[in-house]
C-alpha cells in the first residue's frame, strides 16, 4: 500500500491551477497554428494571430492567458491502493486551489451562494469528479473553466428515436446559439449516453483530451469529424466575426444507457481551453 500525504496533494493542485492559466497545452497551441494555415478570412487570420502573440506574451510574462481565470475543476483518479495521509483529500484538493488562485494571482471568480453571490476570496470551491480505479498513482486532471463559454453549454434528453441524427441536431443547435458569445475558435466536448449528469461529466472531461487523439469507437470518430466539419461550415469564425474556423475540434465521449434514454451534453469551451494533467 502506497502512502501518499495530501501536502503532497496541495503542493501538486497549487502548480496546476498557476501553469494551466499561464500556459496552453501543446496539442492547444498547434491547433490554433493549423487553424491559422487555414482559415480562409482575413481578419479570421489576424484574430487567431493575436490570440497566439497572446499565449506568448502570457507564458513569458507569467500572467493569465485571460482575465476569466475560472473556476477550477479537477478530475482525482484515485488508484485503490493509495492510502492518503494527513487529512481529507477533498480538503487538500481545496487548499491547493485556494494557494494557486490566491499566490498565482488569479481572479477570483467563485461566490459562495448563486443568489445571496458573496465571493470566496480564493476560487473556492473546486469542483471534484472522483474516480477509483487499480493501482497506486493518483492521477490529477485540473481544468479552469470560464463562465463565459460554460453558459453556452446545454443537456438535451433525446429519446432513442432520434438516433444519432438528432444528437448531430443537438451538437449544431448548441454551438450556432452559442455564436460569438464562446469565445471561438472553440473545442466542443459532448458526452453521449448514460443519464442526466453522467452525460455533462463526460462533456467537461472530453474538453481534457488531447485534439489529436482519436476515439477508439469508429462511428465516434466519423462523427467527430463530420461534426468539426459542419460546424466550421456555420461562418461563425475566430472570435465571432467570420471564418471557416469556428471550432478546433469536437471531442466525444460515450456510456451505456437506460433503453428509454439519450442523453447528450454540449460542453463548449473557447480557445483558452485549460488543462493539466499530473500522475503522482
Amino acid at each position: 500500500m502506497r502512502v501518499v500525504h495530501t501536502k503532497e496533494i496541495v503542493r501538486n493542485i497549487r502548480d496546476m491551477c498557476i501553469e494551466a492559466n499561464y500556459t496552453l497545452s501543446e496539442d492547444m497551441v498547434e491547433a490554433l497554428s493549423a487553424g491559422m494555415q487555414v482559415e480562409a478570412s482575413p481578419l479570421g487570420k489576424q484574430i487567431l494571430k493575436q490570440l497566439k502573440e497572446n499565449l506568448v506574451i502570457a507564458e513569458r510574462d507569467e500572467i493569465p492567458i485571460c482575465q476569466d481565470t475560472g473556476m477550477a475543476v479537477v478530475f482525482a483518479e484515485v488508484g485503490q491502493d493509495v492510502m492518503i495521509e494527513g487529512g481529507s483529500l477533498t480538503e487538500a484538493i481545496h487548499e491547493g486551489v485556494r494557494q494557486g488562485y490566491v499566490e498565482g494571482f488569479l481572479r477570483k471568480s467563485v461566490v459562495e451562494d448563486p443568489i445571496e453571490r458573496k465571493n470566496t476570496k480564493d476560487n473556492t470551491p473546486a469542483i471534484i469528479h472522483y474516480e477509483i480505479v487499480p493501482g497506486e498513482d493518483i492521477v490529477l486532471t485540473v481544468a479552469p473553466k470560464g463562465a463565459g463559454s460554460e453558459n453556452m453549454s446545454r443537456i438535451f434528453m433525446l429519446k432513442p428515436a432520434d438516433g444519432i441524427e438528432g444528437v448531430k441536431s443537438a451538437i449544431l443547435e448548441t454551438v450556432r446559439e452559442a455564436g460569438p458569445n464562446a469565445c471561438p475558435p472553440m473545442v466542443v466536448g459532448v458526452g453521449i449516453g448514460g443519464n442526466f449528469e453522467k452525460c455533462a461529466e463526460m462533456a467537461k472531461f472530453a474538453l481534457t483530451r488531447e485534439l489529436y487523439e482519436e476515439s477508439p469507437i469508429p462511428y465516434v470518430r466519423d462523427l467527430e469529424s463530420e461534426m468539426l466539419e459542419k460546424i466550421n461550415q456555420l461562418g461563425i469564425g475566430p472570435a465571432g466575426l467570420g471564418g471557416t474556423v469556428t471550432a478546433l475540434a469536437v471531442n466525444i465521449e460515450t456510456y451505456p444507457t437506460h433503453i428509454a434514454c439519450l442523453p447528450v451534453a454540449v460542453n463548449i469551451c473557447c480557445h483558452v481551453n485549460r488543462h493539466v494533467r499530473r500522475v503522482l
